[in-house]
């Protein structure tokens, strides 16, 4: 039998380039995405000759004397190390040079591409019946594409057709394709946005279990709706499918299978692919893979994380990280999260500027307050707590809050996966506290909850009474003052927990995210600190010093001063500062002319000049809601807004007589760790008798850390009168000569 002779390659440049040849200077490549200059005489001698044509004796062959074979194999060298020379087999004349010249463009070896597309079988399946199959699979046959239906682990891939990605037949889908270990395909052929990917790869991808825990995040109104209706999915819609959609739609699905089964790999494989086809506009979304998924990843995460201590560690704050207090700059911040932001699978749907906002006010918005509307239908829209947000004195800082404030709602909503032991307060023993120690409820508020619920707005709402022996889940968290576990109950700590008995009002004072755990265990603990001094204020309606804005000798403060006097209002801060110590400041604003529509925004901090910024970014937040003329749809908002002045609330003024504070009267030494600032307030608590309790509810899925802090005892701003710091702390600090009574407090419950 005789020797069989190797098939001859020859050297030409890729399909999509063609060249032109400047003689003596060099060559020219042109594609349809742009045109690539060489340089020097040997690459325009060889590049003449790259026609595919010669194999590399050809070229030294053929090439001008003087240009011998190491110069020769120089220039091959270096365009091939630029992707734009190829090595192929002599091409038949009926050859489609235009599919070549794709894969090249690709940088798959067309002809290696060809090889693997034509044996392979793919199997074409809907999650219900009428979608498209027989067009999908027309065009998918048009590819050189065998298919049909194939026993598990024969074909080499699934594409699997619906209408809706969250149509509950595609677990079944996807349980079959994870067992079996073959990849598949998810495509909505149909509608006006056709939806294309992710490919699902077992055991590498997320899977689609991943996908719909993400797209519900974004369906959470129809998910209420369909509740309501008793139904389970999604709800059903009429389908748009015109001929040219469907046909180009069933064409890209085939295009999309071609190039997997090729060997071409993109990010946008992990991607769902959006085409809006009224105005051709697409999209890439990213689906990463949740680490906690139930079905293709590890359940037992978010509880295992509970579990173990809360650990703080040294870190050092940003040099230029807005406030000066964090442990990532703001830009650094968004650019580590920014994939989180996204309408199909991200955790944010969107962050854009509160256009309602004047020009000189940062703040963002970052869609629905799903913590508000977690158990109601309720309008979101015309409330001042109706969307996430984030404010700051700049841009940037305003659209970090309004990311983290929203992965903040996210981690805090119940998923089913947190740690839970079951039991009654009084079988569980001293570990176990009592809720009303964190709620605050007083007697008489129980008695009387009927009537107040009825009269005021879900934030005011009062629970029933709790009962010691009731059995429910409790949650542990961990105490930063005695390095051990303590537990509350679970519906005290994530919004949505079940509470079968209504004992129980989750609430975000304490709810932090921040750019690592101890940053975020500091802005929870100053939030609860700073929710006990406006309470001890508010309800007992006391005079307070004001605070000199001119004496922080902050531009930003000073602009923002300026800017509401050109808007017609009047601005104004007080020092709320409590028995902590630590600087909590109250920024206050009313209109000059015409309704007075009193605003006010809060902040706290162990450096007063950031106490003093964030009460006014948070004015400034407030300051759309009151703009905007509508009604606002929390009677409490209402109420106070159409009702309340300088003149008859006479506490929102700076106490007569009491000279305004200075910086300097707060007597501030920074501290270069975080971790140092969150112990130094930890222990500060303690010498007032209050234990530090922190939960992390960061989710594997989110990385940006979460926490919840809380501190029995301290208040919330919320109409809470149990006995304790609110009657006391006032009469302690010579604020009051007696504490008030009950009949005596506020009768506008705080909002904000």
């Amino acid at each position: 039998m005789g020797k069989m002779t190797a098939r001859k390659r020859f050297l030409s440049f890729k399909r999509h380039l063609r060249a032109e040849i400047n003689e003596g200077e060099g060559a020219y490549l042109f594609s349809e995405r742009g045109v690539i200059a060489m340089r020097g005489a040997d690459v325009a001698e060889v590049a003449a000759l790259l026609d595919g044509t010669r194999d590399f004796e050809g070229l030294v062959r053929d090439v001008p004397a003087g240009l011998g074979s190491g110069r020769i194999a120089g220039v091959l060298a270096r365009l091939a190390e630029a992707g734009l020379i190829t090595v192929r087999a002599r091409e038949a004349p009926e050859t489609d040079g235009r599919a070549l010249a794709f894969w090249d463009a690709c940088g798959v070896d067309a002809g290696a591409a060809e090889s693997r597309i034509r044996p392979a079988r793919v199997v074409l399946a809907e999650a219900r019946e009428g979608i498209e199959s027989e067009r999908v699979g027309r065009a998918l046959r048009a590819a050189g594409l065998t298919v049909g239906t194939h026993a598990a682990g024969e074909a080499d891939l699934s594409v699997v057709l619906c209408d809706d990605y969250l149509d509950p037949g595609l677990g079944d889908i996807d349980a079959a394709h994870r067992s079996s270990g073959r990849p598949w395909l998810l495509a909505r052929p149909v509608g006006s946005q056709v939806w294309l990917g992710p490919f699902f790869e077992p055991g590498e991808s997320a899977c689609w279990h991943c996908l719909a825990d993400r797209l519900w995040t974004h369906r959470h109104g129809e998910a209420c709706v369909q509740a309501m209706l008793g139904h389970d999915g999604p709800a059903a819609r009429p389908v748009s499918a015109p001929p040219p959609l469907a046909s180009a739609a069933a064409h890209l699905i085939a295009l999309e299978v071609a190039k997997w089964l090729s060997g071409y790999r993109y990010l946008g494989q992990r991607c769902v692919w959006v085409l809006d086809s009224l105005d051709l506009r697409g999209e890439r979304h990213e689906l990463r893979r949740r680490p906690q998924c139930p079905a293709c990843g590890d359940a037992s995460l978010v509880a295992a994380r509970t579990a173990e201590p809360v650990v703080l560690r040294p870190t050092r704050k940003a040099a230029h990280s807005g406030d000066g207090h964090r442990a990532l700059a703001p830009g650094e911040m968004f650019d580590r999260y920014r994939h989180l932001i996204g309408p199909v699978t991200g955790v944010v749907k969107e962050i854009v500027r509160d256009a309602r906002s004047p020009a000189f006010v940062n703040a963002c918005r970052s869609g629905p307050n799903v913590v508000r509307n977690l158990t109601g239908m309720d309008s979101l829209h015309a409330s001042l707590r109706g969307q996430s947000g984030g404010k700051g004195a700049t841009p940037a800082e305003a659209e970090v809050g309004a990311l983290c404030e929203a992965v903040e709602r996210h981690s805090g909503n119940y998923r089913g996966d947190e740690l839970r032991l079951s039991g009654s307060l009084r079988s569980l023993g001293p570990d176990a506290i009592h809720p009303n120690e964190c709620m605050l409820y007083a007697a008489q508020q129980y008695e009387n909850r009927a009537e107040w619920n009825a009269a005021h707005g879900s934030f005011q709402h009062v629970c029933r009474e709790f009962d010691a022996d009731a059995e429910l889940d409790w949650t542990p968290l961990w105490s930063l003052s005695r390095s051990r576990q303590r537990l509350l109950p679970t519906g005290l700590l994530y919004f949505g927990a079940p509470d079968p008995h209504g004992f129980l009002r989750p609430d975000s004072n304490g709810n932090a995210a921040g750019s690592s755990v101890e940053d975020a265990v500091l802005q929870g603990t100053l939030e609860v600190i700073e929710r006990d001094a406006v309470a001890l204020w508010w309800y007992n309606r006391t005079p307070m010093p004001g605070v000199d804005l001119a004496a922080f000798g902050d531009p930003w403060v000073e602009e923002m001063t300026a800017q509401y006097a050109e808007a017609g209002r009047e601005v104004w801060a007080l020092d709320l500062t409590s028995d902590l110590g630590v600087p909590v400041m109250a920024a206050v604003s009313r209109a000059l002319s015409g309704p007075e529509r009193v605003i006010f925004g809060f902040g706290a901090h162990l450096d007063p000049r950031t106490a003093l910024r964030r009460a006014v970014s948070e004015l400034n937040q407030m300051l759309p809601g009151v703009l905007d003329l509508r009604r606002d749809d929390d009677p409490d908002v209402e109420r106070w807004l159409s009702r309340a002045t300088a003149a008859n609330q006479p506490y929102l003024k700076p106490a007569a007589g009491t000279p305004a504070r200075t910086r300097a009267d707060f007597g501030y030494l920074p501290n270069a760790d975080i971790r140092d600032d969150v112990a130094g307030l930890v222990r500060l608590l303690g010498r007032h008798g209050m234990e530090t309790l922190v939960l992390d509810q960061t989710r594997p899925d989110v990385e940006l850390p979460v926490v919840k802090v809380v501190v029995p005892g301290l208040r919330s701003f919320w109409a809470r009168f149990a006995p304790g710091r609110l009657f006391d702390v006032p009469v302690r600090l010579g604020r009051l000569s007696r504490p008030t009574a009950r009949d005596r407090l506020n009768p506008f419950p705080m909002f904000l």
